[in-house]
């Protein structure tokens, strides 16, 4: 039987992050991989993580199972913490998942079982996940149009125009903010606009939600999807961890439904449970939990959100950083985009050839559409990176 297997396509990010290690050269910069890194290169465990493990070891009493979807204290303070109060409990249903992966994947099942028909449309482009997992899954897919590569920024109207071609009950898969992989956000009265859209057409939205805290705040970055949830018929958010408390390998995310109509609820949040128990029976708890006493401990969580503060303020100095001495580098304002962009990436604009020349001749790795990790930046490597785009003609 296994003779029968056939090679997969290599996962990209994987691949660069062996030939980084592989490298023998000091001065390489690694701006490929999707993990935040302070200025040391390091990816810091949080002050209040820290603390909250140290409180649940001593509280701690067992390593039993949590029920099918998780603890429901987990849900709530997502809730909270996403939707503050747009969402009333009747019409919220959720189950914990394995990480923001894990989230869109019981997302998509949950889709492919309520409407088997119907096409999930991603923007072009998107985190590569996504279209891997819908094909896999076999949905059925489409694009729509999303990001202008001579602006480099959001092209609203031909997103707009590709989802009006949408079909009544399609689902539409948004990134609540700091869109991975082109750091273009939308703005309120665009995602007032996209909202508009989704009832006149009848399409039902699927936010991926893995930065908030990253962009513009923890509040504002909340925008997009706290507006969907309050005129939505139905929407559906997968939520991430990872990246806001730092706790990557805890595998911590979120599946939420929300329906309008409350009787609905009891079905979803059981169809929920019925998925997870198919897929991987009981979610992972321990890094649930620290979150959990985070958001819920007014001490831990003024700690954590001073420190996530810094982080995200750290990354915007990168970027005005960067910003500013390619100008000087150029004499143009074309990389003003940089500064503009939200969360940890941006894709730069560069061919893969420029991409394979800025590897090649300066250990820079980066992704070959040019998506670069900000966060892999700092103060010494930024004229590296400046230097090394000039050079290669981007």
């Amino acid at each position: 039987m296994l003779e029968n297997l056939q090679p997969q396509p290599a996962d990209k990010i994987l691949a660069l992050m062996t030939a980084f290690k592989e490298d023998p050269r000091d001065a390489k910069i690694d701006l490929g991989v999707g993990v935040y890194k302070d200025a040391t290169g390091l990816t810091p465990i949080m002050r209040s993580v820290k603390e909250a493990e140290k409180r649940l070891w001593q509280v701690e009493e067992t390593k039993s199972y949590t029920g099918l979807v998780g603890d429901v204290g987990f849900h709530h303070a997502m809730r909270d913490l996403i939707l503050a109060d747009t969402v009333a409990a009747e019409n919220f249903a959720a189950a914990a998942t394995p990480g923001g992966t894990g989230a869109i994947r019981q997302g998509l099942e949950l889709i492919q079982m309520a409407s088997p028909e119907a096409t999930v449309w991603l923007s072009n482009p998107t985190w590569p996940n996504h279209p891997s997992i819908i094909k896999y899954l076999g949905i059925n897919v489409s694009e729509y149009r999303y990001f202008d590569p001579e602006s480099r920024a959001v092209d609203f109207n031909g997103m707009l125009t590709d989802l009006s071609n949408a079909k009544p009950g399609d689902v539409v898969l948004l990134h609540g903010c700091c869109h991975n992989p082109t750091g273009a956000n939308l703005n309120a009265s665009q995602w007032q606009e996209v909202a508009d859209l989704l009832i006149a057409k009848n399409l039902i939205p699927f936010v991926d939600i893995a930065y908030q805290g990253f962009g513009d705040g923890l509040e504002a970055d909340a925008y997009g999807v706290r507006h969907l949830a309050k005129t939505q018929p139905e929407l559906l958010i997968g939520a991430s961890c990872s990246k806001n408390f730092g706790v990557y390998r805890e595998r911590v995310g979120i599946l939420m439904t929300i329906a309008q109509d409350a009787s609905r609820t009891k079905l979803n949040q059981s169809s929920l449970a019925f998925l997870n128990r198919q897929n991987f029976s009981f979610p992972p708890d321990h890094g649930a939990r620290l979150v959990t006493m985070i958001l819920t401990d007014s001490a831990l969580r003024t700690d954590w959100q001073s420190e996530l503060e810094d982080v995200r303020l750290g990354m915007l100095n990168l970027r005005q950083q960067l910003a500013s001495t390619l100008q000087k580098r150029t004499g143009s304002d074309r990389f003003g985009f940089l500064a503009d962009h939200r969360g940890m990436f941006s894709r730069l604009g560069a061919t893969p050839d420029q991409v394979d020349k800025m590897r090649e001749s300066h250990g820079i790795y980066m992704i070959g559409d040019s998506r670069m990790n900000i966060a892999g930046l700092n103060e010494a490597s930024i004229p590296i990176l400046a230097d090394a785009i000039v050079e290669a003609g981007v």
